[in-house]
């Protein structure tokens, strides 16, 4: 098995910046995110070390790269016995097994029912406690052959993150009435995002090609929210990091899954770029719909489901949904291919390879 790349006559860098501005490039931007088991497995089947992604990333055609700062601060947070927590949001999380792998799930929510005190009380990592001159020296070790981005769909993420916290009720009813203590820690956790985004932008001046955001606002059916809590309660937040992004002149990609299209005027009023994750079997994410509606006006990033052909189907009805959907995002410009969400344990690796191999096969302009 292998990868049948396109001929490429531009970097990475200038092919997603032209996609960013609507411009035609010598073939559509390319994405990856996949969960560890078919990382392992799609490595295996093409030959390459399982120890460093980078060779994949290569071989699939992969365009853009991560930039972030470690974080060098005291322990914030320990874990509960068979259990894992995150170090600089605090949720916690057990194994859950499958019969195809198996992932860490959300539990034990540490400021459910929370008390004024106990949100108050609750750690916040300071901005100032990252390494940002190593983010510096691992943007720069690219070469400015790579696009590079800051940020990713866990930024700021208002509901999701929080939820992993507070609980989703919790959250939803929090925001909805207007409990302040809870307002507080949401507010909190936000400045602490935008302090760590801003130093990180100043450190990586000039090396960066745009910034990655993120929020779950969609069910499969509908909104999550009313679009009257979003622009009372979220958007003046999403606003604050657009603004940022837009004062160093970059561009924003907007990550929301689920029916979330009710929000992109809103996201192009704000001054948001470009939206991610568009689940094509979820109500108004078609990739008719969204360019209809939207090309011209957003860059679309995803669009191939994890939940279609490339897990349930073969690997040629995963070339055929691949080649659709280019056909219908390519005319718009501003596409960039990649899966719906990370890809899922159940999917057989000769799709995944298949889904690649339409991208460069049927993507070029």
């Amino acid at each position: 098995m292998k990868i049948e790349k396109a001929p490429e006559r531009m970097s990475a860098k200038e092919r997603v910046r032209r996609t960013f501005d609507f411009e035609k490039t010598d073939r559509v931007t390319i994405g990856f995110e996949t969960n560890p088991n078919i990382y392992r497995k799609l490595c295996r089947a093409l030959g390459l070390p399982e120890t460093d992604i980078e060779p994949l990333y290569r071989a699939l055609g992969v365009d853009y790269r991560p930039i972030s700062a470690p974080y060098v601060g005291k322990e914030l947070f320990q874990a509960p016995p068979d259990r894992r927590v995150d170090p600089l949001e605090g949720c916690v999380m057990r194994w859950v097994e499958h019969s195809t792998g198996g992932y860490w799930d959300f539990v034990d929510f540490p400021l459910q029912e929370a008390s004024d005190e106990m949100f108050d009380r609750f750690p916040v990592p300071d901005p100032d406690d990252f390494d940002y001159a190593a983010a510096r020296e691992l943007a720069r070790s690219y070469g400015g052959e790579l696009a590079l981005y800051a940020g990713n769909p866990g930024i700021p993420d208002i509901l999701n993150s929080n939820g992993r916290i507070m609980g989703m009720e919790d959250v939803l009813c929090h925001l909805a009435l207007g409990d302040e203590a809870a307002l507080r820690f949401i507010g909190r956790r936000a400045a602490f995002q935008l302090g760590m985004m801003e130093r990180l932008l100043e450190t990586c001046k000039g090396l960066l090609d745009f910034v990655w955001l993120g929020e779950d606002l969609g069910t499969q059916i509908a909104p999550m929210i009313s679009p009257e809590l979003y622009r009372t309660r979220i958007r003046p937040i999403h606003q604050q990091f657009v603004d940022l992004a837009k004062s160093y002149g970059l561009p924003v990609i907007m990550h929301s899954c689920g029916s979330s299209s009710w929000a992109f005027e809103d996201f192009i009023q704000m001054g948001i770029r470009g939206v991610d994750t568009l689940q094509p079997e979820a109500v108004n994410m078609s990739p008719s719909f969204l360019a209809a509606h939207f090309g011209g006006r957003l860059n679309f990033r995803g669009c191939i489901s994890t939940a279609g052909p490339l897990a349930y189907g073969t690997a040629a009805e995963t070339e055929q949904v691949c080649r659709e959907t280019l056909e219908i995002m390519m005319p718009v410009r501003g596409y960039h291919f990649a899966p719906t969400h990370a890809i899922q344990d159940n999917t057989p690796v000769e799709n995944v390879i298949a889904m690649y191999n339409a991208a460069h096969r049927y993507g070029r302009y």
